[in-house]
């Protein structure tokens, strides 16, 4: 084979169609019997979607749980438009998330699991992480925008914002409410605005 060849890759490319079915055959699997019943081998068995190809997508049950629970686009967070209005509105996607059943599902499970599990890891990465992305996205713009003054400490405003969200899905003392994210939202950003001239 010359330099200039390049073998085949192996294995065919993930299908976007047997990703759904898979993402199908789990919530089935969620909804009907729990966590407790969910494997990857369950989820070819119902969805006639193989191993190897479940595997492309998500690295264990756990993370192909956490999928089919929670929307792709959930912790998502524009970059555009007012930064008040943007954080709040990721905020209520991702209590309306928690406040159904499904979310339920995944608070009862995180309660339930090790700090260092792979459900946990997963949620972590995969919502809290990406959560604290996208909005830390959004206060940097904000900031260089001059709509916000540059806070003193971004991980700790972050924390303030996303921090309680974590607490009320892992302790359910109190409702996940559109309230609840207006509320949030408005006292992290307090004393941030821009000085008037």
């Amino acid at each position: 084979m010359s330099q200039e060849e390049t073998p085949p890759r192996r294995g065919r490319p993930p299908s976007d169609t047997a990703r759904r079915k898979a993402l199908s055959a789990a919530r089935a699997i969620l909804t009907e019997e729990g966590f407790g019943r969910l494997s990857v081998e369950a989820v070819a068995a119902r969805s006639g979607v193989g191993k190897p190809t479940i595997y492309r997508h998500w690295a264990n049950a756990q993370q192909l749980a956490l999928a089919a629970l929670m929307p792709e686009d959930v912790a998502d967070a524009e970059t555009r438009g007012d930064v008040r209005r943007v954080l709040t509105d990721q905020m209520r996607r991702l209590t309306e998330v928690f406040a159904t059943r499904r979310g339920r599902q995944i608070a009862v499970a995180l309660a339930a699991a090790d700090p260092d599990s792979e459900m946990t890891r997963a949620f972590r990465s995969q919502v809290i992480l990406k959560s604290r992305a996208g909005g830390r996205a959004v206060l940097e713009r904000a900031i260089a925008g001059g709509e916000l003054t540059a806070p003193a400490d971004m991980e700790t405003l972050l924390d303030m914002i996303y921090g309680p969200l974590v607490f009320r899905v892992l302790l359910g003392h109190a409702p996940l409410s559109d309230g609840m994210a207006e509320a949030v939202v408005s006292m992290a950003l307090a004393g941030l605005a821009p000085p008037q001239d």
